[in-house]
């Protein structure tokens, strides 16, 4: 049904188109034209000594779901911290999600990685989505920003 593949720079074109076509519509609506920072933030995600990157593929071996992160060593143990997951928009809601993220702890588990961490917006549905598939909401933690 489907396919989980591990991803690299080579595969950047391919990523790009999927994660244009889901962050540029709702409910992200971001604003991703400029290209040259475009390929900059993927090649930050995809082309590190630390980076890890999956892809989902359907039986007919379209790419239909990203992510895109890094491994971190940390005093609890290797975790995996997710900057980028999603699923075609047009193919949420049909289970893909689920087994991706399924696939994913199964990948990292034979890597020694002990933990996913991620960031979302408590608005979006994939708050939910997150939770269903037994997440744990971190209360204590803050996200800070500044412009400068």
């Amino acid at each position: 049904m489907y396919i989980l593949k591990r991803l690299g720079p080579e595969d950047r074109e391919a990523i790009k188109e999927v994660f244009v076509s889901v962050f540029t519509a709702e409910p992200w609506c971001d604003d991703w034209s400029d290209a040259e920072q475009l390929d900059l933030y993927l090649q930050d995600l995809t082309a590190q000594g630390y980076s890890l990157t999956y892809g989902l593929y359907d039986d007919a071996g379209e790419l239909i779901g990203i992510s895109l992160g890094y491994i971190k060593h940390w005093y609890s143990g290797t975790e995996y911290i997710i900057n980028e997951l999603c699923i075609r928009t047009e193919r949420q809601g049909a289970g893909a999600g689920t087994f991706f993220i399924r696939e994913i702890e199964k990948a990292i588990r034979e890597l020694g990685i002990k933990q996913i961490f991620l960031l979302t917006d408590s608005n979006v549905p994939a708050y939910e989505f997150y939770r269903k598939n037994g997440f744990t909401e971190q209360t204590t933690n803050v996200s800070f920003s500044k412009r400068v």
